[in-house]
This record gives C-alpha cells, structure tokens and sequence, in this order.
C-alpha cells in the first residue's frame, strides 16, 4: 500500500479485486485521483470529506480492469454517437478499430468516398458528417477531442491498397510495395498499433503473400502486430490460418487471428486442428494470439458473398456488372455452384443467410428474413433476391450468416493465447447482439453458467492478455499508477440481454464504469461522460 500525495477523487470501497492477470482474487478498496489508481487496500483514511470524494459501496462486487475489445467496428459510430452505450453498458472502456482491412485513414478525397460507400454496412455513410481527415495522425487527433471509451487504431490494409494501387485485381509493383510500406510506416509512427487485413474483402484479398510480408516486415520493424482476417473461415479455412502462420515465421511479425473461427458444415468438430497449428507456431517462437466472439452467427455485408473478380473497380464498376445477365450468371455460377471467394470457398444457402439490416428505408420489412424466405413469398430464386438487394441497397446491406459451431466456440475461447473481441456493427436494422452483450455473456453464460473458464482467468481474457498484445503501459490490469479504467459488476447477475430479436439492450449487473478515473456508468446508468481518448505507440513501443 503506497501513501498517495494527492486527496483521492473516487474511492471504491469494499470489493473484490480481479487484477487481469488471472492471479486469486482478493478483497481491497481502490483508491482513484484524476485518471489514476492511487492505492489498492484499506481507503479509509483517504475518505475524509464526502462531499469532495465519492464513495462507491462495492461490497459483493467485482473490481476488474475495464474490458479490451480486439476487434470494433466503431470507427465513425463512436464519433457520431459519442455516447457509446452499446459498449460503455457491457464494461468495455478499450477499443481496437481499423479493422478486417478498411477503415477511414489513410486516405485520400477519393479513398475516402470509395470506403464510405463499401463499408456502410459496417458503420453508415452519414452525408453531413465531417470527414476532415486524411492520415492516421488526424484521425488520432480527431478521436481525442471526445469519445467515451479509448480506442487504438490499425492501419487497414485494404484502404492502404486502395490508396496506393487503387480497386482493380492486379499484382502490386515493386514501387506500389514500397510506397505502402512508406505509409504504413508513417502511420505506426504517428500511433497505430499495428495492420489489419481483410483478406475476403477487396482490394485488400487482392494482395499475394510476399505482398503482405512485405507490410509485416514493417509493422514488426516498429513493435506492431498484424491482425489478419483470414481468406478463408470455410472450405480453406486451415490453409488460410496457415498461411498467416507462416507470415510471422518468415517475417518475425506478432500475429493476432481475430475473430478466429471454424465455419460452415466443412468445419465442424475441426477447431482442434487450428489449435494445433496455433500451437506449432508458438512453440516455434512465434508470438501468436487470437480472439474471438460468444455466438455462433457471424456478421458481414451482403456483398461480401460476392466473388472477388465481381468487385475488381470499385463499387460503380460492381454495380455496372450486377446490371450485366453475362456478368449476373457468372457471378450466380461462383455463388450457387463452385463456392465464391467471398464466401470463403463456400456455396452460399440462403436459408443461412439473414438480413439484419438495411440503407434503403424502403426494404426495412425484409429485416429479419432469410434470402430463402423472401425468395418463397416473393417466388424468386435466392440468387435474384441476392441481385435485386445489392442494387436497391447499393451494397449497403447487412446480414447475419448463420454457419458456427458451438464445440467449435467453446474449443477455441479456452486456449491459452485467447482474448474477447466483439467484432460488434452498431448500424442497421436488427444488428447482430455481440454488439451489445459480448463480454457479459463471457461472464455470464460461459464463465458462471457453463464454468469453461474461472472468473479469473475469464477476466484475464477479457483484459490483461489484450493488453499485453496491445502493449499497454499502464492499462488492463488494477495495479497502483495505471489508469482507472475499470468495471465494477455483480458476479451473480452480470449477463447479457441483447438478442438477436432485440439487439440493442444494454447488460444487466454492471453498475460501474470508469474511463480514465471519471464514471461512465453510475448506478446502472450511462453518464454521458467522454472521458477515452486515442492510445498511441510510442518511440519505446509502448502504447498510451
């Protein structure tokens, strides 16, 4: 216990300490001045004046580090909606954007409008926001003027493709290799912590493997980390896990396999098997780790089905083809009959195939239906409806894919190098509920109700273990001098609401949330408080 030097804002008094580090819990009060934690253990000296000092009755509750998502898709959601209850409400006070290859920096005028259009499924394309953005380092500093929870950012891939090479399926040039790394290198200097790729999304799947070695050869060079979305969670699943595998073998680059899954009926009993090459890398020496989210659907855009030649040009040019009965047959062929690319080599059923959201008012009644369903009433093919979407929507739809395992989800969060990542669209109509209930129902339903993990070593995944991939120098554990960013929740009640019939619903059992030492969540109610800022790699490689 330290004697701190300055009168304590916060003191938590009476709970149950989960540090993160998956070490026994034990009991203590915790001490908080302005963003930081000041003691752990007797605070009773430091309440002095209750008027100038809060005091919150912790007594049968849990104090753990605040949540780390791996993977959020708030890029400009935490922006317009600053807010941010769907994350603030289930704890999480960290977040990792620019994910799956695209995201808003950097960019140019014309990258800028291209990605806004083909990721509107993901985060809407608001037409009076201000864009004013181009780098990373502004993107940066546009998040620090006030959002609610931290956020680090990776420097997606895809729009570092689009923004040097441009839309079309070709290899890149030795010159096009080095200018990427050239902005890549400028973004890890200006704060990212690291590249993603999505490598069933285009341009980014566009890229070869020397291609990518080439980037993570840079981002290794500068302490980051390379969080693939991999070309394959179906019918390649393996060889596309050993392929990033492989990448950090050869280039000596952390890899982080995010949102790792074993899709569709080829997978099925299979996650033993990508545990296994997980294993062999590690043991290898590489620096491996994984997330993942606690549900079976996954969630993506509808035109993400679509094979990866189809999209070659950009969103003008794939709409031009989808007008096109030569070019519609085609892509029907790859769909319905040979397993598209886009679909992870997989032949797409509709009857899997969800609509949970749309940027057309007019096709809001098809939310909730399958692609089969509306085909039946409407005496469609599947493909037709598929078409006849992507055009009136122009590509803004979101679906649900109904195609996980549950052995495989129990398998894969259980392994020593797993951590949470909610993979969460906060856009649409009826959004996928990890969204909203992700690190809850790690709590509630696998930790507490099923036992797959122990209270401590659950909250070590949720938290410290992120933060040791993150290189957090002060955040993920509840240690004196890191940053208050905590939760405090009821390990009896803590559980999450939000379905899938009701996504948007906020977990119960979370009464507290502190962001940077200031109550996000006070009594079970968000706050409104803006506290997070951007986290930053620094010179030393540590992230702050």
């Amino acid at each position: 216990m330290t004697t701190p030097t300055r009168p304590a804002d916060v003191v938590l008094v009476g709970g149950t300490v989960v540090d993160g580090t998956g070490e026994p819990r034990y009991r203590a009060d915790i001490a908080i001045s302005g963003p930081t934690i000041i003691r752990i253990g007797d605070c009773a000296d430091l309440v002095t004046d209750t008027a100038t000092t809060r005091v919150v009755d912790a007594a049968g509750l849990v104090i753990a580090p605040g949540f780390i998502d791996m993977h959020a898709h708030s890029d400009l959601q935490i922006l317009l909606n600053p807010d941010h209850v769907a994350k603030i409400s289930q704890g999480v006070t960290t977040e990792v954007l620019g994910q799956d290859g695209l995201s808003y920096a950097p960019v140019d005028d014309a990258v800028l409008a291209q990605v806004r259009r083909q990721i509107a499924g993901w985060n809407g394309n608001p037409a009076d926001f201000d864009f004013s953005w181009r780098t990373v380092a502004q993107f940066l500093d546009r998040l620090d003027q006030g959002i609610a929870t931290n956020a680090a950012y990776l420097v997606p891939q895809g729009t570092l493709r689009l923004l040097v090479v441009g839309p079309d399926d070709r290899p890149a040039t030795a010159d096009e290799i080095a200018r990427m790394q050239d902005v890549l290198a400028e973004s890890l200097q200006a704060g990212a912590v690291g590249l993603s790729s999505g490598l069933t999304y285009t341009p980014g799947m566009y890229a070869d493997t020397g291609e990518l070695a080439a980037l993570c050869e840079v981002v290794a060079a500068h302490g980051g980390y390379y969080c693939p979305h991999t070309r394959s969670y179906g019918a390649g699943a393996l060889a596309a896990y050993t392929e990033m595998l492989d990448l950090a073998r050869s280039t000596g680059c952390p890899v982080h396999l995010t949102h790792a899954t074993m899709n569709f009926a080829e997978n099925a009993g299979r996650a033993g098997e990508f545990l296994a090459l997980v294993d062999a890398a590690l043991a290898d020496g590489c620096d491996i780790s994984l997330d993942t989210y606690p549900y079976l659907p996954g969630c993506t855009t509808l035109s993400a089905l679509l094979p990866s030649w189809a999209a070659a040009g950009g969103p003008d040019a794939l709409l031009a083809r989808l007008a096109d009965p030569q070019a519609r047959e085609r892509i029907r062929v790859d769909v319905e009959q040979t397993g598209s690319d886009g679909c992870h080599g997989v032949v797409v059923e509709w009857d899997t195939i969800q609509i949970s959201g749309v940027g057309n008012a007019d096709l809001a009644g098809l939310v909730g239906s399958t692609v089969a369903e509306i085909a039946a009433r409407e005496g469609r093919s599947g493909t037709d409806v598929f078409f006849d979407l992507l055009r009136r929507d122009e590509l803004a739809t979101t679906i649900l894919q109904h195609v996980g395992h549950e052995d495989n989800v129990r398998a894969i969060m259980q392994h020593r190098t797993h951590m949470g990542g909610s993979d969460g669209i906060l856009v649409g109509d009826r959004p996928h509920p990890r969204a909203w209930g992700t690190f809850p129902r790690y709590l509630a339903h696998y930790s507490r109700e099923l036992g797959l993990l122990g209270l401590e070593e659950c909250v070590a995944h949720l938290t410290g273990r992120a933060a040791d991939r993150l290189r957090l120098a002060d955040r993920g554990f509840v240690r004196e001098g890191y940053a208050a960013d905590l939760v405090v929740f009821d390990p009896v009640t803590v559980a999450d609401t939000a379905t899938f019939a009701d996504p948007r619903q906020p977990a119960t059992g979370i009464p507290f949330v502190l962001v940077n030492g200031v109550l996000a969540v006070d009594r079970n109610r968000p706050t409104g408080h803006r506290a997070g800022h951007a986290l930053r790699r620094g010179d030393d490689r540590a992230v702050r």
